[in-house]
């Protein structure tokens, strides 16, 4: 029993900011950045916001696996910068869609970075005990909206995009997932607070950011991904020879580069696009998947293995079928 990609679709804005582009704006230099990162390029947005994102990759992906919208009984979309705290980005695409005439589960999921791996072992569930027929599956983040662009350290990491998936049950497939948490103690990958704002207390409203400890989240990251292939290849009883592709999160060519090493494994194994894309958080694996599989890196049949890791922490990954 498990869930199978019928159709991918992604979405970035039209803007592209190089790295060139934020010499002019921030303390840093191209080759600083490339170095550190292996990011080139990331593209931010200037009129658009997550719902437009998403809809559109959800656009795609449905028109790529040659289905009736109709059929689609799940929108989930994994974000942590959502335009509107209510209604979800996920109601708000459905609408777009124009499936508001029909009965539809519609949620967004928080796990940041991993919210994509986490989002589809929740909508597994609903196939698994046929719920729903199929399943849309978003990815989507504004995190320019949320970044210091004075912080050098930050700013120079994440864009903006989306992508989406539909999936659906076939019986003679066996996925496997494994997931994970630690509350971040350490403050590693965090936003600053949502401020208290209501007449009863003195109060200004700041703005929020995002904030990184680089060194503990490289660590944190090596681990995650090195745990995360371990554990699903001792559940499926695979080796990395029965896997056609690993999709990591795309946060950073140097993470993927100590794995590789560690691991004594070749570097095609791994699909990276994190050079064009920078981190988009919960939207770079769908992103990834669609990307390589426009690139013919995948092919109907193959087993890929999408691993995710990020703010709570979280981490995890599984292996589905295309």
């Amino acid at each position: 029993m498990a869930i199978k990609v019928i159709g991918t679709g992604m979405y970035v804005p039209s803007f592209k900011v190089s790295n060139q582009k934020l010499e002019s704006i921030v303390e840093t230099t191209d080759e600083w950045i490339t170095t550190r990162t292996g990011i080139h390029n990331r593209y931010i947005v200037t009129t658009e916001n997550t719902v437009d994102l998403a809809y559109e990759a959800a656009h795609r992906a449905i028109k790529q696996s040659h289905i009736d919208s109709s059929d689609i009984g799940l929108i989930i979309v994994a974000t942590f910068t959502p335009e509107r705290l209510t209604p979800s980005t996920a109601c708000l695409v459905q609408a777009r869609l124009g499936l508001n005439d029909q009965q539809i589960i519609a949620f967004d999921l928080n796990a940041a970075c991993c919210g994509f791996v986490y989002a589809l072992s929740v909508a597994e569930q609903f196939l698994k005990t046929k719920t729903v027929k199929k399943a849309l599956i978003i990815g989507a983040e504004v995190l320019s909206k949320i970044i210091d662009w004075n912080d050098r350290g930050t700013c120079v990491l994440f864009g903006d995009g989306s992508g989406a998936v539909v999936v659906e049950y076939e019986q003679d497939l066996e996925n496997s997932f494994y997931l994970n948490s630690a509350g971040d103690e350490q403050d590693s990958l965090i936003t600053t607070q949502i401020p208290l704002n209501h007449p009863f207390i003195p109060s200004k409203v700041h703005p929020i950011y995002l904030q990184m400890n680089g060194q503990q989240v490289f660590k944190f990251a090596i681990t995650a991904i090195k745990e995360t292939i371990t554990k699903l290849l001792e559940q499926t009883n695979l080796s990395l020879d029965d896997i056609s592709l690993i999709i990591p999160h795309q946060a950073n060519k140097r993470i993927i580069d100590k794995v590789v090493k560690d691991l004594k494994v070749s570097s095609e194994k791994f699909f990276l696009n994190v050079s064009e894309y920078g981190n988009t958080s919960a939207a770079s694996i769908p992103i990834a998947l669609h990307d390589a599989i426009k690139k013919q890196r995948l092919k109907n049949g193959d087993k890929v293995m999408v691993i995710g890791f990020g703010g709570g922490l979280t981490w995890g990954g599984c292996i589905i079928s295309i």
